[in-house]
């Protein structure tokens, strides 16, 4: 794997051009991976994971031209994207999209329904039926990924054989679009290319039965470009956008 190129500490700066000089070391990140693959560089879409970090960081991204943007918590999420100015979705191709990538709380399922654009973590249809609630409440379609569990150190995700029976229920819930597979490769490195294969089979599964599959959401800073060889067309970047998640305050 190659070397995570990092941002010296003598280009601080705006937090907009910290963001951008970083955008464009993880870009040369994701080119080198496409062409150790044989794979085009343009079908991988970043994901900026702001989890932890202020509104200031969601704005540094998309001035950075970032059209993902990435939330585990929906409390948090509200706060801060309620002290965003976002721009005219009509002003950006791609369109902004925001997407849920944490654990969906059926207490829960409504409301990040109508605040998100993608939850990408469905691993259950009582969930999956509370999401297309939710999105018809709000008179909107929403985005959904397959969230498959290819990791024995991971809690969540349905095992990938579970994924083609629950994408056949999901096709039947007329407010919710499947979209494709999400995975969390496994904490110890030298399994991640296996786990991440295991996500790629069960995405291809989902193409070869479903229209309008076309996201396989897998790959962080530190293993991007392991997924990238499997065949991840998202990858969820956060530290090596913004550095380490500030520390919060127990006290």
């Amino acid at each position: 794997m190659e070397p995570v190129e990092r941002v010296s500490d003598a280009e601080a700066g705006s937090p907009v051009r910290n963001v951008a000089r970083a955008l464009e070391v993880l870009r040369r990140r994701i080119e080198r991976a496409c062409a150790q693959a044989g794979r085009d560089a343009a079908g991988i879409r970043v994901l900026a994971v702001t989890k932890g970090f202020g509104p200031e960081a969601i704005e540094a991204a998309i001035a950075a031209n970032i059209a993902d943007i990435g939330e585990n918590y929906f409390q948090e999420a509200q706060a801060k994207f309620a002290r965003v100015t976002w721009p005219a979705t009509a002003d950006r191709e791609p369109p902004l999209r925001r997407h849920f990538i944490g654990r969906v709380q059926s207490n829960k399922a409504r409301k990040i329904a109508g605040l998100f654009d993608v939850v990408q973590t469905v691993d259950d249809l009582s969930i999956a039926r509370a999401l297309d609630r939710g999105a018809a409440q709000s008179g909107r379609s929403l985005d959904v990924l397959i969230q498959v569990n290819v990791a024995a150190d991971d809690r969540n995700g349905v095992p990938v054989a579970g994924c083609l029976p629950l994408a056949h229920e999901i096709a039947g819930l007329p407010a919710l679009r499947l979209r494709g597979v999400m995975a969390v490769g496994p904490l110890e490195p030298s399994g991640a290319r296996a786990a991440f294969d295991k996500a790629a089979h069960a995405y291809r599964t989902l193409a070869s039965e479903h229209a309008h599959i076309d996201t396989l959401s897998m790959g962080m800073s530190s293993d991007l470009e392991v997924a990238i060889e499997a065949g991840a067309t998202m990858v969820r970047v956060g530290t090596a956008l913004f550095g380490p998640r500030p520390v919060k305050d127990e006290r």
